[in-house]
């Protein structure tokens, strides 16, 4: 298990989570790689089994190679603060077929994976995207913005096909791991839809600000925010399953579930989960030890950096093609140092839809 998280003082850290010899239930975090990859704080992280990016307010993405802890090239393609970084892989495969970012000018890029090629840009909001989800299938991404705006975007056509307005703007939009719901966070509400007609289903009351937020198996929903504590919800009831209330000191910037979309290839637990705060600490949780009074993390590691985001994956770390064949498009050897449309509203046009709109 890999995880890669960025913080405000440009630097990139790799983790690998380790089982200690001779004990079952001990873990560690193993450092991989620490240095400034950006000249500007960094805003988002993505992972997926070798490959790693991040993305950063010098409007650069950064690729890395996390088998070789090493980086392997730029992407340069954006003119502003890169806010989101989302990988896809289908489910068979460990390595990403693509890669898609969102920045704070209001585009979102799509690349091709084998070696990173700017394959398009569009352009589905007027101001900056605040996060963006891809759906399972990799036909169509969900972004949310500084306008107010949700916005769904074709990736097999390349173009906008759906805007509506939503009652306030939106941090956090996220496809759950089967792409039949979705749910969104405003401030300390956290509201769950069904992707097919954006009807609400749920709205969860974090009580506090929510700043991160991830989904899991068995229908939990994780959360963590600003009161420094991590909630598992259930989907199905709307109520908390799990909770630790004091997992850090301070702000909670980044959730991660080991397992999910691909725990069936990796060796992940449905039920342990990764956080950072905005004090440098990363901890790893069993979310069932919530039983008792303080739990313990299974393992902890302190960056000393103020941490912006964090992202990770349960599957092995092995070269993959794509990141060989990148390396050499960059001019660097890696060393160490038919289309699934949900029907969100009456019409589905580039329009702003009163129907779908009220139900948000």
């Amino acid at each position: 298990m890999s995880l890669v998280a960025g913080s405000y003082e440009r630097f990139i850290w790799g983790f690998k989570l380790k089982a200690l010899k001779h004990s079952h239930e001990s873990l560690t975090l193993t450092p991989l790689f620490c240095f400034p990859s950006h000249i500007s704080p960094i805003k988002s992280v993505a992972v997926t089994g070798s490959a790693a990016a991040s993305g950063g307010a010098d409007d650069t993405i950064k690729l890395y190679d996390l088998s070789a802890s090493a980086e392997i090239g730029s992407l340069t393609e954006h003119s502003a603060s890169v806010t989101a970084l989302s990988f896809f892989a289908p489910p068979p495969l460990s390595a990403p077929r693509n890669l898609i970012s969102a920045s704070d000018d209001g585009a979102v890029s799509v690349y091709d994976a084998d070696p990173f090629v700017h394959l398009k840009t569009i352009r589905p909001h007027k101001k900056g995207i605040n996060d963006l989800s891809v759906h399972p299938s990799g036909k169509l991404a969900l972004t949310v913005g500084r306008d107010s705006c949700l916005a769904m975007v074709n990736l097999v056509r390349g173009r906008r096909s759906f805007y509506c307005m939503l009652r306030k703007e939106a941090s956090i939009v996220k496809f759950d791991l089967g792409g039949d719901k979705f749910f969104m966070v405003m401030d300390e509400k956290v509201s769950l839809h069904e992707s097919e007609d954006a009807r609400l289903v749920f709205e969860l009351d974090h009580q506090r600000r929510v700043l991160c937020a991830a989904p899991g198996t068995n229908g939990l929903l994780f959360t963590g925010g600003e009161d420094g504590g991590i909630k598992a919800w259930d989907t199905t009831s709307g109520k908390v399953a799990h909770s630790i209330e004091d997992a850090h000191s301070a702000r909670v910037k980044g959730i991660v579930v080991l397992a999910g979309s691909d725990a069936a290839a990796g060796d992940g637990d449905p039920y342990m989960v990764a956080s950072a705060s905005s004090d440098g600490v990363i901890r790893v949780w069993d979310i069932r030890t919530t039983s008792k009074e303080k739990p313990n993390p299974l393992a902890e590691a302190c960056t000393k950096s103020r941490l912006t985001c964090l992202a990770g994956s349960s599957l092995k770390c092995k070269l993959c093609s794509c990141l060989s064949a990148a390396s050499h498009y960059f001019g660097k050897d890696c060393h160490q140092g038919s289309a699934w449309q949900p029907k969100l509203g009456k019409n589905s046009n580039d329009k702003q839809l009163d129907t779908a709109a009220e139900d948000l």
